[in-house]
This record gives structure tokens, sequence and C-alpha cells, in this order.
């Protein structure tokens, strides 16, 4: 993962994440099972100058997710384990790939597509674009290679 400038917008967004997270642990704390609400089929933002226009689209109903369902609970914690993930890169001022993310907890994840949707949760949630997570894509004849904590893709 490379290191960029730093914007103003990662203090934003990492206090949005401080605070979705500190209302799940509230709901936990208050014996309550979270119940969080993602938009469904809308356009999450792709924009790579960081302008987000999520809300350009209608959302076409809205998907809850809760701990009562044990495939919600999972969801659930890949969505908070990768949270974590990119709050690190945002308060690091680094990037990393979506592929990177998976191999960090390859076991845990178990399919690359089970981090490429949470990403776009958090996009819909935080409405912003990949881009402004921090969060890149990795061309094709990357291999992502371990580095110290993060990753690193070497192209061929």
């Amino acid at each position: 993962m490379e290191r960029k400038r730093l914007n103003a917008q990662p203090l934003a967004l990492i206090r949005k994440i401080k605070g979705f997270t500190r209302s799940i642990v509230g709901d936990l704390a208050r014996g309550s099972a979270p119940l969080i609400y993602i938009d469904r089929f809308r356009n999450y933002c792709t924009d790579t100058s960081g302008n987000c226009s999520c809300s350009s689209g209608l959302p076409a109903g809205k998907e809850a997710i809760s701990l009562k369902r044990e495939c919600h609970a999972r969801r659930l914690d890949v969505l908070l384990r990768v949270l974590l993930i990119v709050q690190q890169l945002l308060q690091e001022n680094r990037h990393g790939s979506k592929r990177d993310i998976y191999y960090m907890h390859p076991t845990v994840f178990k399919e690359q597509s089970v981090v490429d949707r949470a990403i776009n949760d958090i996009c819909i949630l935080l409405q912003c674009s990949r881009h402004n997570l921090n969060v890149v894509s990795v061309g094709n004849g990357c291999i992502p290679l371990y580095s110290s904590y993060f990753l690193a893709g070497v192209c061929f």
C-alpha cells in the first residue's frame, strides 16, 4: 500500500465510521440487537475525483441487517472488520486494494466477493466512493505481496 497526500475528507469519514461503530456497541450494551438499514439497487459512488453522487439515484428499497440471522451476523462481522481496515488506511493516509484487504483475513472472508460486497455496503452507508475510503482496484497481472502490516501490490 502506498502513501498519498492527506486531504480533509478522511477526518469526516473517520468520524462517521466511529459513530457507526459506537451505535452498534451502544445497541449491544443495552442488550438489543443492532439493526442496520442499507439502501439497495442504488448507484454508489465510483467517481475518482472524490465527488459523491450517491444521492443522485433513488434507492429501490432498504435491506435490514441484524444479528438475529446467522448470515446477517457474519455479514456484520465482515463489515466491521473491513471498516476497521478502512479506518486504519484513512488514519495512516495509506491506500490499499480490495484484494489487499481480502488477504488480511482470507479464512474469515472466504472469497474476494465478500470483501467487494462489504466495500460496496460501506460506500452506501457512508455515502462516499471507494476512492474516498483509500481503497483502490488492482489491475490484472498484479500480485499482492505482504509487507510489515499492510500489503503491497506488485505488477508484472
